[in-house]
Order: C-alpha cells, then structure tokens, then sequence
C-alpha cells in the first residue's frame, strides 16, 4: 500500500483506533499494538508493544502478542480493518468454548489474523512453530484445536490492503 495502514483514516479515526476501541468496547483489559510506527500510534493514546521478530511476517506478531498479554483470551486483530465491531470480537470470544482458537471463516479462508485465543494453549505450540521456521499462521495452527467461526454478515472482516477498494467500500479479494 505505501504508507502504515494502521494510521490511515477512515471517517476520521485511525484504522489502529477503530481496532482497538472494538477490542475495549468488547470488554478487553489491556488493548495494545505490536509492531508498527511507536511514535505515531502512541500519538493516538496507544500502548505499542515492540514486535520481537519484525520483518518476520504476522506469526511472529501474534507470538508476541501472546507472550505480552496477561489475561488467557487474547483476541488480535489486524490493523486494517475499518469494520470490525465489538460484538464481532464478543462473538470470537464466544466461540472459544473449548477451542485453542477462534477464526473467522470467510468465503471458504480463514482470516487468521483476526482471531480469538487461548493463550496457555496457543502459545506454546505457536511459539515452537516460529522457533521451528514457520512463518504462515495457518499452518502453525495444526497443532492446534481452532473453531472456524461463520458470520452471517461478515463485511467487518474486510481489510485494506488496497487503499482505493478500501475508500470505494469494496471488499477485499
């Protein structure tokens, strides 16, 4: 895209505070970024918390976001998603039940980057998957009971790796 997506605009707030208020609306006790410009998300009243692998793809990521987090369900979203609510998050959480992890399943693809876990459970098999040289979330997750989760309208779940579908209102694809 060209420039941190995390900091674009979408009806005037910050993708990375759309995320992040949904995470605390939905009930979240500690909401922070990993990764990303510090300055600038700080700037927006975010908490940033350093990526212990940058440039290592989102993996990586969500390793260190699961070692940082001190309650045991952890829901990460990524940064780019200009539609996602508090009760779409509520609904991963819900999923859990007696899951590892929770991932939205959209038009047959897991988004994995937009997921709820459980973190004594999660942790240890993703952390030795990375450690191992995996670098694809979805594999990582073999190792693990993840529930695919359905919405009916899950137009919250797109992202915006194209900057003019996303100011259009068009999904991703």
């Amino acid at each position: 895209m060209g420039r941190d997506k995390a900091l674009i605009e979408v009806d005037g707030r910050a993708l990375a505070c759309i995320a992040a208020d949904a995470l605390a609306t939905a009930g979240a006790d500690d909401v922070f970024a990993v990764g990303g410009d510090a300055d600038a998300l700080e700037a927006l009243g975010l908490r940033v918390v350093a990526d212990g692998w940058p440039g290592e793809g989102p993996l990586g990521g969500l390793v260190t976001a699961l070692a940082t987090a001190t309650q045991d369900t952890v829901v990460v979203l990524a940064c780019d998603l200009p539609g996602v609510t508090a009760e779409a998050v509520r609904a991963l959480v819900d999923a859990l039940v007696e899951y590892d992890g929770a991932v939205p399943v959209v038009a047959g693809r897991a988004q994995h980057l937009v997921a709820a876990w459980r973190r004594d459970q999660a942790l240890g098999p993703l952390r030795s998957a990375f450690s191992g040289g995996e670098r694809a979330i979805w594999r990582a997750c073999d190792a693990l009971r993840v529930a695919p989760v359905t919405f009916r309208d899950a137009s919250w779940t797109r992202d915006a790796d194209d900057a003019d579908a996303l100011f259009r209102g068009e999904p991703e694809g």
